[in-house]
């Protein structure tokens, strides 16, 4: 088993992309790379832990690689932005690759670079590759949303903007 740990705005947004595809073991929302230990949802919220929403997905790498993986995340968020995604703005909306090893680093810089080459956007992705500190587990609400609470998440999804923009940039939903 793999580790990845990716931020791409709303936690929520960030598990149902990677559910659906085999050698995807278990994605998990909750908060990364903050300065605060078991911080809550409310105090994420205000911005001054350091935490961004976050997923971490365990993988089994003889069947998707972390190269697959990007594939799948960078589709799924505006990677230009760094100050957050669509409706939601501030620190801990922000996009990262949080990587686990230098490999990992490697893997997000090339795809980076590749996806940049190809002008899929009118701007340079602009989403850091970090070296991975921590991750806490959110709170058992914010777990599989998109399955727990779907009539809420099909709302938000549509209605903070982020589906029509990967079907704009992609063509899927």
């Amino acid at each position: 088993m793999a580790t990845a740990t990716l931020a791409g705005g709303c936690f929520w947004c960030l598990v149902k992309p990677f559910d659906q595809f085999d050698g995807v073991n278990s994605v998990v929302s909750g908060y990364s790379n903050g300065h605060v230990e078991n911080p809550s949802y409310q105090e994420v919220s205000t911005g001054t832990t350091g935490h961004v929403e976050a997923v971490q997905i365990d993988f089994d790498e003889s069947v998707m690689s972390y190269k697959e993986l990007l594939e799948i995340f960078f589709k799924t968020f505006d990677p230009t932005d760094s100050s957050g995604q669509f409706g939601d703005r501030g620190p801990m909306y922000e996009p990262a690759v949080f990587y686990h090893d230098e490999a990992q680093k490697e893997t997000a810089e090339s795809v980076i670079d590749e996806l940049d080459k190809q002008k899929v956007f009118s701007k340079p992705i602009n989403t850091p590759v970090l070296p991975y500190k921590n991750f806490y587990r959110a709170e058992e609400e914010h777990q599989d949303f998109y399955q727990t609470n779907s009539a809420h998440y099909n709302a938000y999804y549509k209605g903070s903007g982020r589906k029509s923009f990967v079907e704009n940039h992609w063509g899927v939903n």
